[in-house]
C-alpha cells in the first residue's frame, strides 16, 4: 500500500507537469522578431545536448561495464547475501542495472525540464508586453515543469526499483537499498557531466559576450549586434535548466536512498519495536512517502503565485514557498504519526516530526541567508557596488571578501541542524536513532524541492526573456518589466544554489554513515576514523585538494572556452563594421559552434578526475592495509572542504551579479558609466564561480558518496 500511495502520487504529480507544459505552450508566442530570437535559442540548446549526452552516455556505459566486472569478479558476498541465495552475477547485473537506470533517468530529468524552459521563454516575453503577473506564472509555471518531474522521476526510479527488487526476492527487504544505491551512483555521475558541460558552455559564452560586447564595444546587454549573444542565451538553458535539473535529480535520488538505508538499519537495530515485516517496510518507505507528501505542497504552493503591477515579484515567490513549506510540515505529521510510531515507543514520532521541522527550518533559513548575500536591497552586495566607483580591483577585492564571509552562516545553520536532528532523534526511545534523525531532518529540507527547482528555472526562463525582449527591438518599458523579472531570476537561482549545497551537506553526512555501515558489513568495522594513522591523515588531505583541483579545472575550462569566444566576437566587428553600425547581422552560428565543442571537450578532464579520484586513494591505501579508513577520511575532509568552496563560490558570484544590477538602476551613473565597466568586470570573474564550479562542486559531493559506496568492497 505505501509504495502504491508513492507511486501513485507521482504519477499524480507528472499529470500536473504535463498539464502545466501545456498550459504554458498554449500562451501566445510573441511577434514574428520575436520567435526568430527564441528558434535560435532553442535550436542552439538542443544542438548542444543531443552532443553532450551522446558523450556522457558512452562515459556511462563504459563505467556500467567497468562496475559488472568488479561486482562479479571481485566483490565478496556478505554472509546474509550468501543465506539469501544471491551470487556474485545476480548482484553484478542488478547494481549494474540501477547505475544504468539512474543515468538514464537524470538525463532525461534534464532534457525534459530544459524542452519546457526554452519554449516558455518567448511566451514570457509575449505576457511581458501587458501584464507582470501573467509574465511571473508563465515563467514559474514553465520552471515547475522540471521541478515535478524531476522530483516525481526520482520517486518513481527509486520505488520502481524497489518494487522490482522484492518482487524477485534477490535479497532480504532490509537489503534493497544498499543493493539500489547504484540508482545514485548513475544520477550523479551524469549531473556531474551535465553541469559540468553546461556550466562551462554557458559562462564561457557570458564571458565571451560581456567583455567584447558591454566593455569593449559598450553596447547593452543581450544586444542583438552581439555575435555571442544566442550562444549567451542558449547557455542559460543547458547550464540553469538541464545541468541544474540533472543535479537536483541525483540529489533527491541519493538522499532517499541513504535515508532508506538509515531506515532499514533503525528497524533491524529495533525489531521488537518494528517485529512486523509492514512496520519494516514503513521505516523504510517512509522518505519516500514524505517526499510525496512534499510534491502535492510544491504544486499548491506554485498555483497560488501571483504578484500586482507594483509589487516586488520576490515577495510573491516567497509567499507562494512560505506555504509549500508549511504543507510539507503538516505532511511531515502525517507521515511520523503513521508510520513512525511503535508502540514501544509512544514519543518517537514526535521527536522524529521535530527532526522534520528542523529540516524545513534549515531549508528557509538557506533561502534567507542567500537572499541576504546576494540581493542587492542588503549591506554586501551594496558595499560591492560602492567599491566599484574607484575601479574593477577594489570591486574584486569586496566581492572576494563578501565570498568568504559568507560561508559563516551557512556554517552555523548546518551545524545546528545536525546536531539538533541527531540529538532529538537519539532521545527518540529507539536504539542507534540518532542518525536516522538526521536523515528525517533532510528529508525536511528536500520537502519543497519541486519548489526551489521551479523558482530555479525561473531565472534562465526570465532571462531569455529579457533577450528575447531585447532583440526583437521591444520598447523600453517592456524591457524594464523584464528587468524586474530577470533581477528577481538572478535572485532565485541563488537560493537554488544555496538549497543545494545545505542538502547536498546533509545527504553526504548521510551517506558517509551508510558507508561506514557497508564496510562494517564487509567485516572490517570501523569505529572511527583516525587521522592520526599517516596513510588516514594523507587521505583527508587528498579529499580537500581535490575539491581545489577540480574547481581549478572547471573555472580554467571556462577561460579557454571564452578567450575563443572574444577573439572570434573581435574577428567579426573586425572583419566588417557594419555589425555595430546595426546595418550588417552577424554569424551567431558560429561562436555557438566555438562553445559546444570547448564545453564538451573540457567537461570529461574534471569529470573523470572526480571518478577516479576516490577510486586510487582506496587502492592505494588498500596496500597498507588502510583503504576502506583513508576513503572515509577522503570522503569527510574533501566533503567538508567542498560545502565550503561551492558556498563560497555561489553566493560570492551572485553578489558580484547584482552589484552590476543593482549599479544598472541608475546607481553610481548607471549603464555604460565607469563604476558599471567595473562592476561588469567583477561579475565577470564571479560567472564561472556561481555557474560553473560551484553548482559542479554540489554533485561532486555527492558522487564522492556514492561511488565509495558502491564500490567499498574494493578498499575492504
Amino acid at each position: 500500500m505505501l509504495l502504491g500511495l508513492v507511486l501513485v502520487l507521482s504519477v499524480f504529480a507528472l499529470a500536473v507537469a504535463v498539464s502545466l507544459a501545456r498550459w504554458v505552450l498554449k500562451q501566445d508566442n510573441g511577434t514574428p522578431e520575436m520567435r526568430r530570437v527564441s528558434d535560435a535559442i532553442q535550436e542552439g540548446a538542443q544542438a548542444f545536448l543531443r552532443r553532450q549526452y551522446r558523450t556522457i552516455g558512452l562515459l556511462s556505459v563504459a563505467l556500467a561495464v567497468l562496475i559488472y566486472v568488479l561486482y562479479a569478479f571481485f566483490r565478496r558476498l556478505h554472509p546474509d547475501e550468501v543465506a539469501a541465495g544471491l551470487t556474485p552475477v545476480k548482484l553484478a547485473l542488478t547494481t549494474t542495472f540501477s547505475f544504468l537506470f539512474g543515468a538514464l533517468c537524470s538525463g532525461v530529468a534534464g532534457v525534459i525540464g530544459m524542452y519546457v524552459a526554452v519554449r516558455a521563454n518567448i511566451r514570457t516575453a509575449s505576457a511581458a508586453r501587458s501584464s507582470l503577473n501573467r509574465a511571473l506564472q508563465i515563467a514559474l509555471r514553465g520552471g515547475a515543469v522540471s521541478g515535478l518531474f524531476v522530483v516525481a522521476m526520482s520517486l518513481l526510479g527509486v520505488g520502481g526499483l524497489y518494487a522490482v527488487i522484492q518482487g524477485l526476492h534477490l535479497v532480504p527487504i532490509t537489503k534493497i537499498p544498499l543493493v539500489i544505491v547504484g540508482y545514485g551512483f548513475g544520477a550523479s555521475f551524469v549531473a556531474l557531466f551535465a553541469q559540468l558541460g553546461g556550466g562551462i558552455y554557458t559562462k564561457a559564452a557570458d564571458v565571451g559576450a560581456d567583455l567584447v560586447g558591454k566593455v569593449e564595444a559598450g553596447i547593452p546587454e543581450d544586444d542583438p549586434r552581439n555575435p555571442a549573444v544566442i550562444a549567451d542565451l542558449v547557455g542559460d538553458n543547458v547550464g540553469d535548466c538541464a545541468g541544474r535539473g540533472a543535479d537536483l535529480f541525483e540529489s533527491t535520488a541519493a538522499e532517499n536512498i541513504g535515508a532508506m538505508i538509515l531506515g532499514a538499519t533503525l528497524a533491524l537495530k529495533n525489531e521488537g519495536a518494528f517485529s512486523s515485516p509492514l512496520a519494516v517496510v514503513g521505516v523504510m518507505l517512509f522518505p519516500l512517502v514524505v517526499r510525496a507528501f512534499g510534491l502535492v505542497a510544491s504544486i499548491i504552493g506554485i498555483l497560488i503565485v501571483r504578484v500586482k503591477e507594483s509589487e516586488d515579484p520576490m515577495s510573491a515567490l516567497n509567499r507562494g514557498y512560505l506555504v509549500t513549506a508549511v504543507l510539507a510540515a503538516i505532511g511531515f505529521f502525517a507521515g511520523t504519526r503513521w508510520l513512525l510510531n511503535p508502540a514501544t515507543a509512544p514519543d518517537a514520532w514526535w521527536h522524529f516530526f521535530l527532526c522534520g521541522v528542523i529540516g524545513i527550518a534549515t531549508s528557509i533559513a538557506f533561502v534567507w541567508i542567500t537572499q541576504y548575500y546576494t540581493e542587492y536591497r542588503y549591506r554586501p552586495v551594496k558595499s560591492i557596488a560602492r567599491a566599484s566607483v574607484t575601479g574593477p580591483a577594489t570591486n574584486i577585492i569586496a566581492g572576494f571578501a563578501v565570498a568568504l564571509e559568507c560561508t559563516a552562516l551557512p556554517t552555523f545553520t548546518i551545524g545546528a541542524a545536525i546536531i539538533a536532528s541527531y540529538k532529538i532523534g537519539a532521545a527518540s526511545g529507539l536504539a542507534h536513532s540518532g542518525l536516522f534523525g538526521t536523515a528525517v531532518a533532510t528529508m525536511g529540507m528536500l520537502g519543497t524541492a519541486a519548489y526551489i527547482l521551479a523558482m530555479d528555472t525561473f531565472g534562465p526562463i526570465t532571462d531569455n526573456a529579457g533577450g528575447v525582449i531585447e532583440m526583437s527591438h521591444q520598447p523600453e518599458e517592456i524591457r524594464r518589466r523584464t528587468d524586474r523579472l530577470d533581477a528577481v531570476g538572478n535572485t532565485t537561482k541563488a537560493l537554488t544554489k544555496g538549497y543545494a549545497i545545505g542538502s547536498a551537506a546533509l545527504a553526504a553526512f548521510l551517506l558517509f554513515s551508510a558507508y561506514l555501515d557497508e564496510v562494517a558489513a564487509l567485516g572490517s568495522p570501523l569505529s572511527g576514523v583516525d587521522i592520526s594513522k599517516p596513510e588516514v591523515f594523507v587521505g583527508g588531505l587528498l579529499g580537500a585538494m581535490l575539491v581545489f583541483w577540480f574547481s581549478a579545472l572547471a573555472i580554467g575550462a571556462v577561460t579557454k572556452a571564452a578567450v575563443s569566444v572574444i577573439e572570434e566576437v573581435r574577428r567579426q566587428f573586425k572583419a566588417d563594421p557594419g555589425i555595430l553600425k546595426g546595418t550588417s547581422k552577424p554569424d551567431y552560428g558560429t561562436a555557438v559552434d566555438i562553445v559546444t565543442i570547448g564545453a564538451l571537450k573540457a567537461m570529461v578532464a574534471p569529470g573523470l578526475l572526480a571518478v577516479g579520484m576516490p577510486i586510487a586513494v582506496g587502492l592505494f591505501f588498500k596496500l597498507f592495509h588502510v583503504g576502506a579508513e583513508a576513503v572515509a577520511a577522503f570522503l569527510m575532509v574533501g566533503t567538508i572542504g567542498g560545502i565550503l568552496l561551492a558556498t563560497m563560490l555561489n553566493n560570492g558570484g551572485g553578489a558580484w551579479d547584482n552589484a552590476k544590477k543593482f549599479i544598472e538602476t541608475g546607481e553610481y551613473g548607471g549603464k555604460g558609466s565607469a563604476p558599471h565597466k567595473a562592476a561588469v568586470v567583477g561579475d565577470t570573474v564571479g560567472d564561472p564561480f556561481k555557474d560553473t564550479a560551484g553548482p559542479s562542486l554540489h554533485v561532486l559531493i555527492k558522487l564522492l558518496s556514492t561511488v565509495t559506496l558502491v564500490l567499498a568492497p574494493l578498499f575492504v
